[in-house]
């Protein structure tokens, strides 16, 4: 079967395959030196970036009742630290470029843990925000400079895989961050459950730091603005980034709509579940887990494109399933969301990775820009349409964000078509 047949990349491809790793190639690969030790450190950095990036999201209820507010207000609890660190991961990626990806993430977790321990002091919800959006703006460090680290550390055929199991410490930490909250909340109260969070992520963040191997393939880059702003241009001309760029922000509108909201329908009549019964919810993160894990083989098998449209097509199913008044189908539709979204967010940014031959922390950094202007965005859509609507109007938020993922698939797959029957014409 051809490639366009099955989606994956034709002429398009030609840009983003990297030919195997010669024997010689001293980077990192399974098996090899270091590779346990890299893939368990970020893994660690994954889990400490979204167990606070999130550490508010399933606390949301309580706050909303401490400080009178409505979800949509509490919200701002969310999309602040998502926002921060989209406004930031750009110029911190060019920090990376110039002082290194392994002391930009050190820096970034140092100042985003020490900010953790601090939010549960926030005497009202403005300081809450703020501290929040500061927090935010410093894990901004890590995404992008993890994945330029991966490219310039692993050999190309195990990007992927390297890259889905960072991903996978982002679900770890998203789940273990909502569990551990919902339960500690049921008891203390939220301020007790995020400071709980704080004290996690210290420990994982000395893990990391001991843990990670030392760059060996890193070459400084210039901080001067127009060698930046002339990369960012660049990357922002190619067509196939930009796709990326917005399937990732369309995948993450779906993602921090949902889980924003969820926990105000799931205490909420028809289920009227207690707060730790809530958080535990989020045990589903453990199908994202497997899901970005395994991304590399579904894209063997069925191409960047195919595994994109199933990966749209399993968060559209999870999405229409949870609006039935049933738990169990409730629950089978955030595992089905789930599974979605971390497949096809691990698919897009390893592609990001291979896409960009330089400037590649620039290239992830746009990235993961777009990625979490799509979770504000998300969040603060999703609450206000539950507000409107309920959960069906966060639903709607969610499907036509996946027809959009769709609608750039299909494009994408039709240029590369296009594009593979005018190769041979231009040969002659």
């Amino acid at each position: 079967m051809s490639p366009a047949s099955t989606g994956a990349s034709t002429t398009v491809g030609a840009v983003t395959t990297v030919p195997s790793a010669p024997v010689s190639d001293s980077r990192m690969a399974p098996g090899g030196p270091g590779y346990r030790r890299m893939s368990f450190a970020l893994f660690l950095a994954g889990v400490a970036t979204f167990a606070l990036l999130y550490s508010t999201q399933a606390l949301l209820p309580l706050i909303s009742g401490e400080f009178g507010v409505a979800a949509s207000e509490a919200s701002w609890t969310v999309a602040a630290a998502t926002g921060g660190l989209a406004l930031f991961v750009l110029p911190m990626s060019a920090l990376s470029e110039r002082y290194g990806r392994r002391a930009v993430m050190t820096a970034s977790l140092a100042v985003a843990v020490t900010l953790g321990l601090l939010v549960p002091f926030a005497p009202s919800l403005g300081a809450l925000v703020v501290l929040r959006g500061l927090q935010g703006a410093a894990l901004a460090g890590l995404p992008a400079s993890a994945t330029a680290y991966l490219a310039e550390e692993v050999r190309p055929r195990a990007l992927v895989t390297a890259i889905g199991l960072f991903v996978a410490g982002n679900s770890v930490g998203g789940m273990s961050g909502r569990v551990i909250t919902g339960w500690v909340a049921q008891e203390w109260g939220w301020r007790v459950a995020v400071g709980v969070i704080g004290a996690v992520a210290v420990a994982c963040a000395v893990a990391f730091r001991l843990l990670l191997p030392a760059p060996k393939h890193f070459t400084p880059g210039s901080l001067r603005p127009r060698v930046l702003a002339r990369t960012v241009r660049d990357h922002l001309a190619n067509p196939l980034l930009c796709r990326l760029y917005a399937i990732g922000a369309l995948f993450m509108t779906v993602f921090g709509g949902v889980y924003t909201v969820i926990g105000y329908r799931l205490t909420e009549e028809p289920f009227s579940l207690p707060q730790g019964i809530v958080g535990s919810i989020f045990l589903v993160y453990l199908v994202g887990t497997v899901s970005a894990s395994t991304a590399g083989r579904l894209v063997g098998r069925l191409g960047r494109r195919g595994a994109l449209y199933l990966a749209g097509g399993t968060t559209a199913t999870g999405l229409l399933l949870s609006l039935a008044d049933s738990l169990p189908l409730v629950l089978l539709g955030l595992v089905l969301i789930t599974s979605g979204f971390f497949a096809g967010h691990a698919v897009a940014s390893s592609a990001v990775s291979k896409t960009a031959t330089t400037g590649r922390a620039q290239a992830s950094a746009l990235y993961q820009s777009a990625y979490y202007i799509g979770s504000s965005a998300g969040s603060t859509a999703g609450a206000v349409a539950f507000h409107a609507g309920g959960w069906a109007g966060t639903v709607g938020v969610g499907v036509l964000a996946v027809l959009g993922v769709v609608t750039i698939t299909v494009f994408g797959t039709r240029a590369a078509r296009i594009a593979a029957r005018r190769e041979p014409v231009a040969a002659h």
